[in-house]
């Protein structure tokens, strides 16, 4: 199973989504305004996958609150975060009443007490509330666990980090994936954004022309998606015109080997 299942939208993969880690993390009335803007900006450019989680503060409750009315229009990814059945039970409660009943891709996060949680999610699937179960970890220390549980069958998808500098999931994660038949979604596609606080020259950046790249930020999007085995990608952004920017990259044509390894070149690089 991978992303294009989820839902009803006629999302098709390899596309652009949001992450609404450190951004969507607001408390403000004015904060929450312009947290709709950048959702109302990904809906009008085609981004409809928002990934959030209950580590990330107000996230989810924010991304719900952005979306109301247009619950049908999106596709929501967020996990489990809990070391208890109770607390896991409290999230997950909290997380559909804010998504209207009814979660996507519901995830264990950083796959913390992943047996139990696995449990609860199948449960909420069952019932109708939850479309697919993924697992998620940041650190290539724990893909050897993540791979034992991508092996159970139990779960559609993974969320792992991958950008020109951080390829550890290319020795087992993502083979293991294409194998399986499962979604891949890719977080941390900028670095966090350490990759694009010094980006290359506009000279630079012109061989990539041709495959609709105009930024730095797209041309890193655009290295991940074109990775045949990898389905959405999902920087984090709370300025539209950013999200205007990462929306774009999310079509084709595609990068061959040789621009992906330019791109690699560049990123490692790091002067310009």
């Amino acid at each position: 199973m991978d992303i294009r299942s989820l839902g009803s939208t006629g999302l098709e993969p390899p596309v652009v989504g949001m992450g609404t880690w450190n951004t969507f993390d607001v408390h403000e009335a004015t904060e929450e305004a312009h947290a709709k803007a950048v959702v109302d900006t990904a809906l009008e450019n085609g981004a409809a996958f928002f990934d959030s989680s209950p580590m990330y503060g107000e996230a989810e409750r924010v991304l719900g609150a952005a979306l109301d009315g247009r619950r049908g229009h999106a596709l929501i990814a967020t996990k489990i975060w809990a070391r208890t059945a109770e607390d896991g039970r409290r999230q997950a409660t909290r997380a559909l009443q804010v998504f209207g009943g009814h979660v996507d891709l519901y995830q264990v996060h950083n796959l913390v007490n992943w047996r139990e949680q696995l449990a609860l999610l199948e449960h909420l699937k069952a019932q109708g509330q939850v479309t697919a179960i993924g697992a998620t970890h940041y650190s290539s220390a724990a893909f050897e666990e993540l791979a034992g549980v991508m092996k159970t069958g139990r779960i559609a998808a993974v969320q792992i980090p991958y950008n020109p500098r951080q390829r550890e999931v290319e020795r087992t994660i993502l083979p293991l994936a294409a194998d399986l038949g499962l979604g891949v979604i890719l977080m941390r596609p900028l670095g966090e954004g350490a990759l694009v606080r010094n980006a290359p020259s506009r000279e630079a950046l012109r061989p990539f022309a041709d495959f609709g790249v105009q930024t730095w930020a797209q041309a890193l999007i655009k290295w991940g998606l074109s990775d045949s085995r990898c389905h959405v990608s999902i920087p984090a952004t709370f300025d539209r015109e950013h999200m205007r920017d990462n929306a774009a990259a999310g079509a084709p044509p595609w990068f061959g080997v040789a621009e992906r390894n330019r791109v690699v070149e560049l990123a490692r690089s790091g002067g310009f």
